[in-house]
């Protein structure tokens, strides 16, 4: 029979796996931030700028005041060693993790599954795509921008123009890579052998269902305890390989089954997971966190409800436009509305809220956690607008 294990001890497991049960390091460098990158497997990229771009954020939440040019290095510099693909979402990787992602990069090109639009663009602007592709190959690296070929988009988000799009589906199918970024975030596009290191464009492409199971380790490692829709979210597979590859995993006794007292869905652990007995972390949780991103997970783990709000009209948003969760132990006590006013040179809480279970302690630790990001951030102090339950303690906290 399984184990089973109190809720309490699946929470310290998944904080554990996501790095949160050690201390901060004194003076964060490029070997840390590469050793969170690698134990996370996956950092979410997103265009969103109001307090900072998220992949900057889980950095900062388990290392505290790190020098963001590590990372922009590490991803866009000389000597890279991460990589772009979309593996949760648009995401950025280690290296040893391009050869795991192949199989999707051909299923895009070959329109298998959700990539069926892919495929159907390739095959249908064949001429099109080529003159793109001949066009980079020709000239070098550039964003879309700057490729004056096929009709203009209507702007906004979607509004791709005929270019951009060319270019994204030649992306996601593998047939080029992100050189760098450039200006407000802008992909910069490369054919994938003036990106990629040699030793990676040489490494053996690993079957299908190898690449398959060796994600969905690093998956269950990254969340220490795990149900099938959790492992099945972490690199955004399919139900049917995912049910099969944890069939595999566990005949392996890679996946170790094992019920959680309060889950209504068995989980899965793996033997290294660590149990510690405390969590004392205090951290301010992107809301693409690799914690927290998978809202069914986030509610079964911390008791929460998370949802991002940016696209719900002002009047109806419960805790605000760009809000961050508050850890403070081992549960989520309080949520923060931030802007990064970097004119002003403010970090401005638009709105705090606290958890039923928040204590005596949590807006000083959450002043404390404020004042660090604010720093970081380049930015002089915090001002607490007064809105929310939490808002008049906190503005006190902050001083």
């Amino acid at each position: 029979m399984p184990e089973t294990i109190s809720e309490l001890t699946a929470r310290r497991m998944a904080l554990a796996a996501q790095g949160f049960a050690q201390a901060r390091p004194n003076a964060p460098g490029r070997k840390q931030v590469m050793r969170t990158i690698s134990r996370l497997g996956v950092l979410q990229i997103d265009s969103v700028n109001v307090v900072s771009r998220t992949h900057y954020l889980p950095l900062f939440s388990r290392l505290g005041a790190y020098p963001r040019a590590v990372l922009e290095d590490l991803a866009w510099g000389e000597r890279p060693e991460l990589f772009e693909y979309w593996m949760h979402e648009a995401s950025l990787a280690p290296w040893a993790m391009q050869a795991l992602i192949r199989w999707r990069m051909a299923e895009a090109g070959e329109g298998v599954g959700t990539w069926k639009g892919v495929a159907r663009f390739l095959r249908h602007h064949r001429d099109f795509v080529d003159k793109v592709r001949s066009e980079i190959a020709t000239r070098g690296p550039m964003p879309a921008s700057e490729l004056a070929l096929g009709a203009k988009g209507k702007g906004g988000w979607w509004g791709w123009s005929e270019a951009k799009r060319a270019l994204e589906c030649l992306f996601w199918s593998g047939e080029l890579a992100t050189a760098t970024r450039r200006g407000t975030f802008e992909r910069v596009y490369d054919l994938p052998q003036n990106v990629y290191p040699k030793h990676i464009r040489s490494a053996e492409t690993p079957p299908r269902d190898a690449a398959q199971r060796e994600l969905l380790r690093i998956a269950a490692r990254a969340m220490g305890v795990a149900t099938e829709r959790d492992l099945r979210d972490y690199f955004r597979m399919s139900l049917a390989d995912t049910r099969t590859r944890i069939a595999e995993l566990q005949d392996l006794g890679d996946l170790i089954p094992i019920e959680v007292s309060g889950w209504d869905q068995p989980a899965l652990t793996t033997a290294e997971a660590r149990r510690p007995r405390k969590i004392t972390a205090n951290a301010l949780l992107s809301p693409f966190d690799n914690l927290i991103w998978f809202r069914a997970r986030t509610e079964r783990i911390f008791g929460v409800r998370v949802r991002l709000e940016i696209y719900t009209p002002a009047h109806q948003r419960l805790h605000g436009y760009y809000v961050l969760p508050f850890l403070q132990g081992e549960a989520i006590t309080a949520r923060v509305d931030l802007k990064a006013e970097r004119k002003a040179g403010y970090l401005t809480v638009c709105s705090a809220h606290a958890e039923p279970w928040s204590n005596d302690r949590t807006a000083d630790l959450l002043a404390s956690e404020l004042h660090l990001m604010a720093g970081w951030l380049g930015l002089g102090g915090v001002k607490v607008l007064p809105e929310g339950d939490l808002a008049r303690e906190l503005a006190r906290a902050v001083g």
